[in-house]
């Protein structure tokens, strides 16, 4: 199989079920974003972390292209087509490994400024790109529904991404530099 198609050398692409948009569209932008921080995800897991942390990694890269396929499919066609959609499921997986890694950790009095360890910054790398991923998706939503879910995961990923920062931090040693205003 070849990998260049020659198909997008003008400027557009193909969605699944065939319909051709340009290559800034916001659907192409959204999942465009989604892809960039499964990227970010991959880097964090490379890191020396524990397993259950790289296996949670994993797992959310799977869920993020599946939610790359709905973004990447017209509405319209996504049952013919069979797309799958993230469900409550994956969202209440991510928030009891938020809780589970709150559970350890001292409670937040401040903001954290990101930083203290390359790991932990590869974290609050990934949650700005979440959180772009999330401005894109809701714009995409105004134009054309997503799933009920989908928003709602990628926001619940953003608060993941923020608590992994906090919980690699206490496990890789690194200090967690409180933001106090005006210092």
């Amino acid at each position: 199989m070849k990998i260049y198609t020659k198909t997008g050398d003008k400027g557009s692409t193909s969605l699944f079920g065939g319909s051709r948009v340009s290559k800034h569209h916001i659907r192409i932008e959204s999942y465009g974003t989604l892809d960039e921080l499964n990227s970010w995800l991959g880097l964090i897991r490379d890191q020396k972390i524990d397993e259950k942390t790289k296996s949670d990694l994993t797992r959310i890269q799977s869920e993020l292209f599946t939610l790359g396929a709905e973004l990447a499919t017209e509405p319209e066609k996504s049952e013919r087509l069979k797309i799958e959609t993230l469900g409550e499921k994956e969202i209440t997986f991510l928030e009891n490994a938020i809780d589970q890694m709150n559970e350890a950790l001292p409670p937040m009095t401040h903001f954290i400024l990101p930083g203290g360890h390359a790991t932990v910054s590869y974290c609050h790398l990934a949650r700005t790109v979440c959180r772009r991923a999330e401005r894109r998706m809701s714009m995409l939503d105004e134009q054309q529904k997503l799933s009920e879910t989908s928003l709602a995961y990628v926001n619940r990923l953003s608060d993941y991404l923020f608590v992994l920062s906090r919980h690699l931090s206490a496990s890789l040693g690194a200090e967690e530099v409180r933001w106090i205003s005006g210092q």
